[in-house]
């Protein structure tokens, strides 16, 4: 429970104009590469048509581009921008910069303690 809201704390601070809907997506393209939007719609867990007005409100900010897939002409595939990969970036900035403040506030011995659990963290994680 404390990480998550440790997490929804850092998100509340760093997500700006796009939803979480949004950044989420962009992060499932990254990671991907390129991918359809059909691909998309199932990592993120929600309808084609509804990835379909994601990939579009992004693609409005410029944060993604639709091409059509060489190997299958009647595919299309959403890839980041420049922009895309920079807004990113930024939030992963801006929640460093946030955890960072938080971490400064915390006694050595915090700190020691926090350190030597990060294995666990790591491990439950996996």
């Amino acid at each position: 429970m404390a990480i998550a809201r440790l997490n929804r704390r850092l998100r509340q601070r760093t997500v700006g104009k796009l939803t979480l809907s949004q950044w989420s997506a962009l992060v499932a393209v990254e990671s991907n590469v390129r991918m359809r939007i059909g691909d998309l719609a199932d990592h993120e867990h929600v309808s084609a048509p509804t990835a379909t007005r994601l990939v579009a409100s992004l693609e409005a900010e410029h944060l993604l581009r639709r091409e059509v897939d060489d190997g299958d002409r009647r595919s299309t595939l959403i890839s980041l921008t420049d922009a895309g990969r920079h807004a990113l970036a930024e939030l992963r900035r801006k929640r460093t910069e946030a955890l960072a403040e938080r971490l400064a506030a915390l006694s050595v011995d915090d700190l020691d303690r926090l350190t030597q659990a990060l294995p666990v963290l790591e491990q439950l994680s996996s």
